[in-house]
């Protein structure tokens, strides 16, 4: 059996991307039940990725001293705030209410729902570790030296936290989409 933890898996495993096969990524935004809730949720993880992008390329940038430390650490406290703050509400919007709701629609990806969810709990050790860096380096952010060390902690901490969000990013876009747009929206709210 394969092992579908986040931090090892490679995608989900075929026996769940049954609809996928029905519905592939290449023809979501042609297809007439495209457009509200996919489009709306699609953007949220568009903006996950984009904060961790911003998250990161700044971080590269302090690293080759080609940003301000003030500058890095308001940067870091926004976007890293904006990052954790809007996840946790995403993923608890999505467990609450949506998976309930998706899980239902078609007995062969059920189990892709448990998959998600789980994903969801072992981001959250991973967005704790990540809090703790950022919060680190901005409270040193006065001494540069110091900050050059760990900030170089904290975009390899950034690296391993955008690698399983895009897995699972990826994973939940290609569970979910097909589901929508097979069975639509209309109880989704």
């Amino acid at each position: 059996m394969d092992n579908l933890d986040l931090a090892e898996r490679a995608g989900l495993p075929d026996a769940l991307r049954v609809l996928l096969e029905e519905y592939p990524r290449d023809g979501w935004e042609t297809d007439p039940g495209f457009d509200g809730l996919i489009r709306f949720w699609l953007d949220r993880h568009l903006m996950f990725r984009r904060l961790m992008s911003e998250l990161r390329s700044g971080t590269e940038a302090l690293l080759d001293r080609k940003l301000d430390a003030a500058r890095y650490a308001a940067m870091t406290a926004r976007y890293g705030g904006m990052f954790v703050n809007g996840l946790h509400e995403h993923h608890t919007i999505e467990d609450t209410y949506y998976f309930p709701k998706l899980v239902t629609k078609d007995a062969r990806i059920e189990r892709g729902f448990t998959i998600l969810d789980k994903d969801h709990h072992d981001i959250d050790a991973f967005l704790a570790s990540f809090v703790e860096r950022a919060n680190e380096v901005i409270s040193i952010s006065d001494n540069r030296e110091k900050l050059q060390t760990t900030a170089g902690k904290f975009r390899d901490e950034l690296s391993k936290l955008e690698q399983l969000l895009d897995r699972h990013l990826i994973d939940e876009e290609e569970l979910i989409v097909p589901v929508i747009l097979k069975f639509g929206a209309a109880d989704l709210g």
